[in-house]
């Protein structure tokens, strides 16, 4: 394996969007400088953040996509430093930033206020992809956990979407490790982008994606760890959990397909969580009864739906559920999406939303409060789609239900402090 950004000869793309206290409260006016990862004196482009905290979007060189479709070869991403520097915050470097072939990648940086005294920068490093690097295999456990007795800390009585997940960086005894409050879909993101490459077939993501969803859940539903009395939902250790890497960058289409199934887990006839879902990579190490990445790359080539795939793992017995309720939003998608044509309660409730939403983010136009799905409030909804990285189609489906919800949330949280 080489170490360095040789090779590059295809093209990735690349977005940042900067955001102070929440994802809700946009910097603009930002300055982000793009470098090589070895060389801060060759600044590669210079960007400015808009009204709604975007940089448009560039281009980097990045390794041929071959490299990221087989196991053992050359590091099929190239990495990039970025500093962001904004008045009133304290400037923020991310180091070693996954640029993939063929991919939009973006990154999201919160700023912290500017300190009185000391670090007047906040540096983060991002670790290798765990399909590059040899971390620790996963430590079995049985894939259906024996529900404990109900006392303080008791299994939830329904699978429910959590609005964030806490997550111990490091192994669970590792008391100084820090924990991390992380939205539940921006943790799946972080961890099928650390985990899974976006250059793979759409059914092998979605597989691997569900397989990580179901994971989380089983974590959540379970009260694993504060059971044994850790104050925490789950860890970044690879031995006991799933990769999760503080500060990374997501890749796009990873991204919509997390957004469009993130209520949805795996699990079997006559239990009542979802499945573990164990896995590993298929290819430093090994194991038969559970999923292989990469091999689900091949399935994928071979024409095996997201379903088939797991099936072909876990099981025929395994099945697809869908969460009852996701928490944090202050309306559940309400099954069928909102068009051109629609009315009602439910799409008055997307028009006070996003007007809601852009008092923070003026590029999306006032609409009329009046339960009637028109042009402006299409107009509105594809603003806030190209905004925040979703499919620009006008159509409030679940992925963007979602997102509006959880946008005006962290809105409406923000203007009641």
């Amino acid at each position: 394996m080489t170490n360095g950004n040789e090779n590059l000869t295809s093209l990735g793309r690349f977005q940042v969007f900067i955001y102070g206290t929440d994802v809700g409260v946009p910097i603009s006016g930002a300055v982000v400088r793009i470098y090589p990862d070895d060389n801060h004196q060759n600044i590669l482009a210079e960007l400015i953040t808009d009204t709604s905290g975007q940089t448009e979007t560039v281009e980097l060189a990045a390794p041929p996509v071959e490299f990221s479709l087989a196991p053992f070869s050359q590091r099929p991403y190239s990495e990039y430093d970025v500093n962001v520097i904004a008045q009133g915050f304290r400037s923020a470097v991310i180091e070693n930033v996954q640029i993939l072939p063929d991919t939009l990648s973006y990154l999201g940086v919160k700023m912290l206020p500017e300190p009185v005294s000391t670090m007047p920068v906040e540096t983060i490093s991002i670790a290798p992809h765990t399909l590059y690097f040899p971390y620790p295999p996963k430590i079995p456990e049985s894939d259906v956990k024996e529900l404990p007795e109900s006392r303080e800390f008791a299994v939830l009585p329904n699978v429910v979407i959590p609005e964030f997940i806490i997550v111990h960086d490091g192994v669970p005894t590792n008391a100084a490790a820090p924990n991390y409050w992380v939205p539940f879909t921006d943790y799946i993101k972080n961890v099928a982008s650390s985990e899974i490459y976006s250059t793979w077939p759409e059914s092998t993501i979605r597989a691997n994606v569900l397989a990580i969803l179901s994971f989380t859940l089983n974590r959540v539903y379970t009260e694993w760890y504060r059971n044994q009395g850790f104050p925490f939902t789950i860890t970044s250790s690879t031995a006991f959990d799933q990769k999760f890497i503080y500060g990374r960058n997501f890749y796009e289409n990873i991204s919509n397909v997390v957004d469009q199934i993130f209520t949805n887990y795996i699990t079997r006839p006559n239990i009542r969580q979802p499945l573990f879902t164990q896995y590993c990579d298929g290819a430093n190490s090994i194991c038969p009864d559970w999923l292989s990445q990469w091999g689900s790359k091949e399935l994928g080539d071979q024409g095996y739906s997201d379903i088939e795939i797991l099936r072909y793992y876990y099981g025929q017995d395994i099945f697809l559920l869908t969460a009852e309720r996701v928490e944090g939003v202050p309306v559940s998608y309400p099954g069928t999406p909102l068009q051109m044509g629609s009315s009602g309660s439910d799409v008055r409730a997307i028009q006070t939303q996003l007007n809601a939403i852009s008092n923070n983010f003026p590029a999306i136009p006032k609409v009329p409060v009046d339960g009637v799905f028109g042009n402006q409030t299409r107009e509105a909804v594809e603003v806030f789609q190209g905004i925040f990285d979703l499919p620009v189609t006008g159509i409030v489906d679940l992925a963007t239900w979602y997102q509006i919800s959880y946008i005006y949330v962290a809105v409406t949280r923000l203007a009641e402090l």
